[in-house]
């Protein structure tokens, strides 16, 4: 494989393809889609499987008591800060077969090759595979990283899921072990950078007929549990003006979040309902308890901010006109984060030394960089992906694009380890 101006490529994109087919057919629910919850069967297997390849690019391999799957290749001086690689391999239930993978997958590569160059880094190289990054079995995501650096919330271990299985339950099932969480946290100044290759998710680099982009920071995520209280009743007899309709109240909520978050048509603001639950879920029974989520995101904090003040006051607006009590939860609230300038410039001379026009772009997505960045110095690169799908079994990048965004990954890990 050639990089765009004949340069070299030193990865093997063959093999990054070969065990991303792989990982697909772990918890495969049709041609291309993909559901492995985090800390599945499912899950525990593809770990497992990853943890082979790790042990194959001649690195050491742990489960720690988060989940999260540690691959460590020493450098010259063992001693010194660590350059982390890594993402994640849980899935949502309906998903494709790049997201998070492609990283793992990668950053894999990256040791793989060095192994297979016979070369030894100066500092030593860790690959993680995060555990429970999307969030969508327990509401909560980003746990394994959050865990690793001592920034769980109280009460995150009995979160259920939709089977009423606690997080607990589930994290001990898989090999976790919540009595050794103080002792597997990070210590300050164990990774000196942490670096993630990813598919963009999103349409910018598809429109400006680019492989790989740079990204400039992540859109902080503000989620919320909201639930309506209202009063059941006979569809066929109460009145409308004496209901207490909590889906009549939930509805105008999920309008208002949409009107707010496009009204700036030129902001990058986004805003979603992605669950919604009723009770009693009977066509003749007026509801009277609506569970849902919010997700609000923007790269600007301020205007956020400001969102946000506004939904409280729809949301406080719509239980008063229908009659209900509203309860908001907070579940994730992180401000923007922005990648380091050094590890920026660092991805810029890789992308000119195989020469790639890499455009710089922001993330809306969050990832576990955006957690990472709370640590130490972070950056990522941006795979192209077609049409911007993801979440979804469409979802698609080209090989070629990935052999690039790994060969990229590769040679700003190669100068992060020097520098």
């Amino acid at each position: 494989m050639h990089g765009t101006q004949g340069q070299a490529v030193s990865i093997d994109a063959g093999r990054v393809m070969e065990r991303i087919g792989r990982l697909s057919e772990i918890g495969k629910i049709s041609e291309t889609g993909v559901c492995r919850l985090a800390l599945s069967p499912e899950d525990r297997e593809a770990v497992d499987v990853v943890a082979e390849w790790m042990a194959e690019a001649g690195m050491s391999v742990r489960l720690d008591a988060f989940g999260n799957l540690i691959g460590r290749l020493e450098g010259e001086d063992p001693g010194a800060p660590a350059v982390m690689l890594g993402s994640h391999i849980d899935t949502q239930p309906y998903a494709g077969r790049f997201d998070g993978i492609v990283g793992v997958v990668g950053a894999i590569e990256v040791t793989q090759t060095l192994k297979d160059g016979g070369m030894k880094p100066s500092v030593p190289v860790e690959v993680v595979s995060f555990c429970d990054e999307e969030g969508c079995r327990f509401n909560k995501g980003l746990f394994g990283v959050r865990g690793m650096l001592g920034r769980l919330d109280d009460g995150e271990l009995e979160r259920t899921d939709k089977n009423g299985v606690t997080r607990r339950e589930a994290l001990i099932a898989f090999g976790g072990d919540p009595a050794r969480f103080a002792e597997d946290e990070l210590a300050p100044g164990k990774v000196r950078a942490f670096l993630e290759l990813h598919i963009e998710q999103g349409p910018v680099l598809e429109a400006k007929d680019r492989a790989v982009g740079i990204v400039t920071g992540i859109s902080g995520p503000l989620w919320w549990t909201v639930d309506l209280y209202g009063f059941a009743g006979h569809a066929g007899s109460v009145p409308m003006p004496m209901r207490k309709d909590a889906l009549a109240g939930a509805a105008e909520i999920v309008v208002g979040l949409r009107a707010l978050a496009t009204e700036d048509p030129g902001a990058p603001t986004v805003g979603t309902v992605g669950s919604l639950r009723v009770f009693p879920d009977s066509r003749n029974i007026i509801p009277e308890h609506v569970q849902f989520t919010v997700d609000l995101r923007d790269i600007d904090l301020p205007r956020r901010d400001g969102l946000e003040a506004r939904l409280r006051e729809l949301i406080a607006d719509a239980a008063m006109r229908h009659g209900l009590q509203a309860e908001i939860r907070e579940d994730t609230n992180s401000e923007p984060r922005y990648c380091a300038d050094w590890i920026m410039d660092a991805i810029r001379e890789g992308a000119a030394e195989m020469g790639l026009d890499a455009p710089e772009l922001m993330s809306g997505p969050f990832h576990d960089s955006l957690a990472m960045s709370y640590y130490c110095d972070y950056g990522m690169i941006f795979v192209r992906c077609k049409d911007g799908i993801s979440h979804n079994p469409k979802e698609y990048a080209s090989a070629e694009d990935i052999g690039l965004g790994t060969e990229l990954l590769y040679r700003t890990a190669l100068r992060l380890c020097t520098k």
